[in-house]
């Protein structure tokens, strides 16, 4: 993973404290990680949180322009070797879907041309509506590799398929893309 650069995506899911550990293990093995979350996200993670674990500015607000003339979502959009949502809401899993970008997260993933990597994180309910699913699919149908979520008793209380999946099996995904 040296010289390589990962934008990882944080959203508002309650799984979103598992992007430290993720963060953590992405730079020791040597990776440029670039955090960008969610409004939502921040409610879960404090930013300086993943800011001091990744060694760099982590991105919230669309206008917060530190990057001089070219605008930030373009710029991290192109420095990515892998676009990597973890987690991923349904709400931002509909917007990638449909071509939204109501913040800078789906801008980002409107404009990068790297490779797609999302790992969901919700509600069984939610994962499993019909709107989800298809959602899920049109994604893949476009390239993105979807990790696969555990089955187990979620956050909200109730058992089921939702759980992100495990981060050392995010981390072996992430290895095994930026192999080629």
């Amino acid at each position: 993973m040296k010289d390589k650069c990962i934008v990882l995506g944080v959203t508002g899911s309650i799984a979103a404290y598992k992007a430290a550990d993720l963060t953590s293990m992405l730079v020791k093995a040597g990776a440029s990680v670039r955090v960008v979350m969610t409004e939502a996200a921040t409610k879960i993670v404090a930013p300086i949180t993943l800011q001091t674990l990744s060694r760099n500015p982590v991105s919230v607000d669309i206008w917060a322009e530190e990057n001089g003339w070219q605008p930030g979502h373009i710029e991290l959009a192109d420095s990515a070797d892998l676009f990597a949502v973890v987690p991923a809401t349904a709400n931002t899993i509909a917007c990638f879907a449909h071509g939204l970008a109501p913040n800078l997260l789906c801008n980002i993933y409107l404009a990068t041309r790297a490779k797609v990597l999302i790992a969901p994180a919700m509600n069984c309910k939610m994962l499993d509506h019909p709107a989800t699913k298809e959602n899920l699919k049109v994604l893949e149908g476009r390239g993105a590799q979807i990790l696969e979520t555990q089955e187990g008793l979620l956050a909200c209380g109730y058992e089921g398929k939702g759980k992100l999946a495990p981060v050392d099996e995010v981390f072996e995904a992430i290895k095994e893309i930026l192999k080629d």
